[in-house]
């Protein structure tokens, strides 16, 4: 008999998710993480913001294993492990674990990984067989996309602006960051993206890490960075 391959999902910031579809998203993944195991279907969450509106009961009850990196407070720690110790920790991989089953805490190291371990990773991985992309869903969100009525100029130059000081504030260009920092959704963040690549901010996007920011983030943001000038010689 053909036996059915691991399938990992991974979700890298969830409160982007839980922003936009709590109710969907919550059902969805705990639904998901009760029956998946028995399939070989495994669940990694991720997030920054340890709030209970994003970890909430139900997505913890069906997580078995948890890992917190050093928080602001104590709070934060209660919402990942159930106690206080996670805001005692020091940074740089220092992290507590809380294995299945188990009642106490173990205190870890997480390893440090570089880019280019990260690359040569991401390059092995996509040697190893061809995408296969279910073209229902792609077909679902372009009608969304095409549903939604577009911004004016004005609206444009607005967000764009904020986006800009998003990016000098944090130095980091990616479109899961204007989302939380600008509290929009995932497809208007991207068409802020767009726009920053085309006035020649930011480079184009390179597999699923920050974009490169092709400014000067210490001095002045240029207005109309990239664009044609009607001037001819």
């Amino acid at each position: 008999p053909e036996k059915l391959p691991y399938i990992v999902i991974i979700i890298d910031e969830l409160a982007d998710l839980m922003a936009v579809a709590q109710q969907e998203i919550e059902a969805g993944i705990s639904r998901l993480a009760a029956k998946s195991r028995a399939a070989g279907i495994h669940m990694i969450l991720a997030t920054q913001r340890p709030d209970v509106k994003v970890i909430t009961g139900t997505i913890k009850a069906n997580f078995p294993v948890r890992i917190a990196f050093k928080v602001s407070q104590g709070n934060d720690s209660r919402t990942i492990l159930d106690r206080v110790g996670a805001e005692k920790l020091l940074g740089k991989g220092d992290m507590l674990v809380v294995p299945p089953g188990a009642d106490k805490q173990i205190r870890s190291q997480g390893a440090f990984t570089s880019d280019g371990e990260i690359d040569r990773v991401t390059k092995f991985w996509k040697e190893q067989s061809q995408p296969e992309f279910i073209t229902e869903i792609h077909s679902k969100i372009e009608k969304k996309e095409t549903d939604l009525p577009d911004m004016d100029n004005g609206e444009d130059d607005e967000i764009v602006e904020q986006a800009m000081e998003v990016i000098r504030q944090t130095k980091r260009a990616s479109t899961s960051s204007l989302q939380r920092r600008l509290r929009i959704g995932y497809t208007r963040a991207a068409r802020v993206m767009d726009l920053l690549e085309e006035r020649g901010i930011i480079g184009p996007p390179d597999g699923a890490g920050p974009r490169e920011i092709l400014i000067d983030l210490d001095g002045e943001i240029p207005q109309n960075t990239g664009a044609q000038s009607d001037a001819t010689d």
